[in-house]
């Protein structure tokens, strides 16, 4: 895929995914022009004086909630990357309708106005969370996964296509435990909600590098899924505070202890790739199903959780995940 004309669109794009992935895509594909969408003027102005200058650069002021600013700003768009969303869970539990309205109606509206924009390639950012929901959060991306998904059937003639990508905890986004484990550090205390709690983890940089693979390769209709390490969040709190005392508190509401990527049901139409899985729709006709001859089935009544991973990270291999934001920590430049 040639980025070098590709208009690129991202909403939520003053997000830690939005930053790192404009980055990477002005350094490494050089497209025509990136335009960053967002609702706060402050982190838009803290961005570009923060060195997201580049002349190639848009920032268009907007909420996924607004459809008519969405269809002026994907005038001439090749690619949109969704990444806005209210994600803390408390935040959703309590301002149920609020989480509902972005996640849920704004991706509709990011649906809409690609088709009336005219745009090729429109990819969702969903999460582990949005496989069988135990929160509101979850079932609001559960939603906007389907909604992503299913709009291929509007897309009908039209050049839109649409895919998501899933995956889980980015170590150190906004909102994350490892900033809270480094502030609760200083304290020589640290809170967990269960010692048997599992996590699904990647880097930012893998989560931006894994949609630039799915861009370049979406057909329309996947969700696909990245092959990434589990860790006990108790080894994670040992990494980051070897000396200090662990709390269990108790699981908060929509808390689960362990998290899924790939349900039972979902693994019957998914196909497996040496670093991928790809969910398929379970029936579509405008779905091509050419992926079955790239990889390989699941076995019946295989899922894909962050307790029967296949890949763990022991205490050492986390350190190596959280020590840019352990220097980020220490020079107060670590956002929480």
């Amino acid at each position: 895929m040639d980025w070098k004309n590709q208009v690129v669109l991202v909403t939520g794009g003053t997000g830690s995914f939005g930053k790192k992935f404009t980055k990477i895509l002005l350094e490494e594909k050089q497209p025509k022009k990136v335009i960053i969408f967002s609702r706060d003027e402050l982190k838009q102005h803290e961005m570009q004086v923060g060195g997201f200058n580049d002349p190639r650069l848009r920032y268009f002021i907007g909420d996924v909630r607004d459809r008519e600013r969405l269809v002026r700003a994907m005038h001439g768009v090749d690619i949109v990357v969704h990444a806005a969303a209210l994600k803390q869970v408390p935040a959703c539990e309590y301002n149920p309708m609020e989480a509902i309205k972005t996640n849920i109606m704004g991706t509709a509206n990011v649906v809409e106005a690609a088709l009336d924009a005219g745009v090729k390639k429109v990819l969702t950012v969903s999460t582990d969370k949005a496989v069988s929901p135990a929160n509101l959060y979850g079932a609001t991306k559960l939603a906007a996964e389907k909604l992503t998904i299913q709009s291929n059937a509007y897309a009908g003639g039209s050049a839109t296509r649409f895919s998501c990508v899933r995956y889980g905890n980015v170590v150190g986004s906004r909102g994350s435990v490892v900033p809270l484990f480094l502030k609760q550090r200083s304290g020589g205390k640290i809170t967990i909600t269960d010692d048997r709690m599992t996590r699904f983890w990647l880097s930012l940089d893998q989560g931006v590098r894994f949609v630039i693979d799915c861009i370049e390769q979406m057909e329309g209709g996947e969700v696909f899924v990245p092959k990434i390490p589990s860790t006990k969040v108790v080894d994670l709190a040992r990494a980051i505070a070897p000396d200090a005392e662990i709390n269990i508190i108790g699981i908060r509401p929509g808390e689960k202890l362990h998290e899924m990527l790939i349900s039972e049901d979902e693994a019957r139409h998914t196909i497996e790739l040496e670093r991928m899985f790809v969910v398929q729709p379970a029936e579509a006709t405008w779905f091509g199903y050419s992926w079955k001859d790239k990889g390989s089935e699941l076995k019946e009544g295989y899922y894909y959780s962050s307790d029967n991973n296949m890949e763990w990270l022991d205490i050492e291999g986390i350190k190596k995940y959280i020590a840019p934001f352990e220097e980020l920590f220490l020079q107060g430049k670590l956002e929480g």
